[in-house]
């Protein structure tokens, strides 16, 4: 008889959502809620599918946590796996290192939390012998592999190994405990279970490694399917995965080519049309946030970036009419044309120089906007300060993009003809 269990991981309980919370309130809320409800889920295709256990690889949490509500409400969904005689194994990743916990409450007698060691936790499951080595790290940071700390095999056991790891890096995120796909091949483990990378990803070779991804997106860098993994192990010791959706919303990014349209109308009309069509898409989750990204050559270019809150405005009208939260609006549009040789035409060739070159390199104008964007951050909670960098260089760094970004807009300003 198969064994089954779900492996998770990378679940951030209640994780801040601090853009989405600037831009628009109710959407915040709903996305706030969304990772317990995604656990939940976990919880009820654990009792629906009958596996032996769950596995979280990493990062229940997102941090430290001064309200008691959230470790109640995770007690409460591990008391219901108890209740249906389903075990659970956590793993802490960088996100909810030992160092960092408070609050806590005691863990239900069929939850296994491994601790700062690597440790091993032996079973049966319909008469076969299963292994589960497991390690939790004690910091925020994991510089060095901890594979080598691992226990070696159990002979005649199937052997799953929890590790939340980089491997040899990714995109977005930090190396933590790095190491590679054949090093995790060559210990002899059956089943790997990883977490930290929030892209799923297998590998099917003489073991089953598999990194699921986190299983509820929380905004648009998370875009697309989110999953958790069923496992199915024969007697033969054959590993088969599968993937299933416990999210309640999918961030997605919608594409609308803006080329050759010249008529403000025209350009509304084409954005209802998208946000219709993605409306009308199939989708298992309850809820789809879309991030429409106008993009193309037109002459409506500067109104566009001018009137970028009226258009997003418009966008969010026309979402809720087929039930979508808009994100917010991006734009990679351009008149067309070279920028200097096209102000230049309206423009003394001196004043474009200045205004594209000259400007945006002006120590005294850098200046005086750092100045600005620091009163402006002051103004601001607490905890969204770090929107324009954790240092004075990030801040640097951040106002100099707003001034390149700025420049072409003033010509265009300059040399608006009116009628846009």
């Amino acid at each position: 008889m198969s064994i089954r269990f779900i492996h998770t991981a990378d679940l951030h309980l209640d994780a801040p959502l601090r853009a989405i919370a600037l831009r628009d309130p109710d959407l915040a809320r709903q996305v706030g809620v969304a990772s317990r409800t995604a656990f939940s889920r976990i919880v009820d295709l654990c009792i629906d599918e009958a596996v032996a256990f769950l596995l979280i690889a990493g990062d229940l949490w997102d941090g430290a946590f001064s309200s008691t509500k959230t470790p109640r409400f995770l007690k409460q969904e591990l008391m219901r796996l108890q209740g249906a005689g389903i075990r659970c194994f956590i793993i802490r990743g960088n996100h909810d290192a030992l160092a960092r916990q408070t609050g806590e409450l005691e863990l239900p007698d069929n939850t296994h939390l491994f601790g700062g060691r690597p440790s091993t936790v032996e079973m049966e499951v319909h008469g076969q012998p299963i292994a589960i080595h497991g390690l939790s790290f004690r910091d925020p940071h994991a510089q060095e592999s901890p594979l080598p700390r691992y226990p070696a095999p159990k002979p005649g056991a199937f052997n799953i190994g929890m590790m939340h790891t980089s491997l040899n890096g990714s995109p977005g995120h930090d190396d933590y405990a790095p190491c590679s796909l054949a090093d995790l091949e060559a210990h002899g483990y059956d089943y790997w279970a990883l977490g930290h990378i929030h892209r799923r990803a297998e590998h099917l070779g003489r073991a089953t490694i598999v990194m699921p991804g986190i299983p509820q997106g929380r905004d648009i860098g998370e875009a697309g399917p989110a999953s958790v993994t069923l496992v199915s192990v024969a007697e033969d010791h054959a590993v088969t995965v599968e993937q299933r959706s416990v999210a309640c919303l999918r961030f997605e990014r919608i594409m609308m080519d803006c080329t050759g349209v010249t008529e403000w109308a025209e350009l509304l009309s084409s954005l209802e049309h998208a946000i219709r069509a993605s409306g009308q898409a199939t989708r298992s989750e309850d809820h789809l946030v879309i991030r429409p990204v106008l993009h193309g050559i037109t002459p409506l270019a500067w109104r566009m970036t001018r009137d970028i809150d009226r258009l997003t405005e418009e966008a969010r009208t026309f979402a809720a009419t087929v039930g979508l939260w808009i994100d917010k609006l991006e734009l990679q549009v351009a008149k067309g044309g070279d920028a200097v040789g096209e102000a230049g035409i309206h423009l003394p060739a001196e004043l474009v120089q200045t205004v594209l070159t000259e400007l945006p390199r002006d120590p005294a104008l850098a200046a005086a906007l750092q100045t600005a964007a620091q009163e402006l951050l002051r103004d601001l909670p607490a905890d969204l300060r770090d929107l324009l960098g954790q240092n004075e260089a990030e801040l640097a760094g951040h106002c100099q993009d707003l001034l390149a970004d700025g420049a072409p807009l003033i010509l265009d300003a300059l040399t608006l003809d009116g009628t846009d």
